[in-house]
């Protein structure tokens, strides 16, 4: 695992979303074709807009699935996921081979087990994932299921991820935020050849935290990361800010 430390999110975003570009280019390169999974959620705004801008990606070559999107939430509501992914990736690269994405707006269950069947068939190159306050991956909320094969799940969402999607503007009250979603489990994210993590602003700074300096746990979702031997955290000034002095000590600073 390695923690690059940039000034900001804009400069986090333009070091994450190179170095996921560096790795689908190598991932194309290698073999002919890129599996990709993308991250939505303010955190990934920078990365996403750097990753679209890099040159030499073909993106005919590339296969894409997402981390998670909430049961009942139409795709016209402007907290979709799906609406994110199509109005800030997947219209700028009209090129796209293929976009897998997440709809909840069926029988949820049924809509795991067709993801899996697909996800399964295209193993992961390079994923880009972030952290959530409450320390969740995907909306692997705590405490996580770190067990379960399956590579997409039904979960419930706790009130401190609620509140976060509250607090960042997706919704207008704590009420029309859903319950349920669906999410790519922790072990299909594990999967993943090369992990991108990109974690801007203070207040995931306990999150980025506890997921660095504390035994891999449940408690911590994102803390699995340790265990993942291609994981590149992106943080930035503010978000790393309560890191201890000797985890402060490894990183690169950019």
């Amino acid at each position: 695992m390695e923690i690059i430390v940039t000034d900001g999110p804009k400069e986090l975003g333009k070091a994450a979303g190179s170095a996921a570009a560096t790795l689908i280019r190598q991932a194309i390169a290698n073999n002919g074709t890129a599996n990709i999974i993308l991250a939505t959620g303010t955190s990934q705004f920078e990365t996403l807009n750097q990753l679209i801008s890099e040159h030499g990606i073909d993106w005919s070559k590339i296969v894409m699935f997402h981390l998670d999107e909430y049961i009942g939430l139409p795709v016209t509501h402007p907290a979709s996921f799906r609406k994110y992914l199509k109005e800030r990736f997947i219209q700028k690269v009209p090129s796209l081979k293929a976009a897998h994405l997440i709809s909840g707006e069926d029988d949820a269950g049924a809509e795991c087990n067709r993801l899996g069947k697909i996800i399964t068939e295209h193993p992961i190159d390079v994923a880009l994932v972030g952290i959530g306050e409450n320390g969740h991956l995907a909306f692997n909320d705590p405490p996580a299921d770190f067990e379960t094969e399956q590579p997409y799940i039904i979960v419930e969402l706790d009130e401190p991820c609620r509140k976060q999607q509250l607090g960042e503007g997706w919704f207008k009250t704590f009420e029309d935020v859903p319950k349920q979603a669906i999410s790519m489990s922790i072990k299909q994210i594990l999967k993943s050849k090369h992990i991108v993590c990109s974690v801007p602003d203070n207040r995931k700074a306990m999150a980025v935290k506890n997921s660095l300096e504390q035994p891999v746990s449940n408690l911590y979702p994102a803390s699995i990361l340790q265990t993942h031997q291609n994981c590149i955290y992106f943080l930035d000034k503010s978000s790393a800010c309560l890191l201890s002095p000797n985890t402060l000590a490894a990183t690169a600073l950019i």
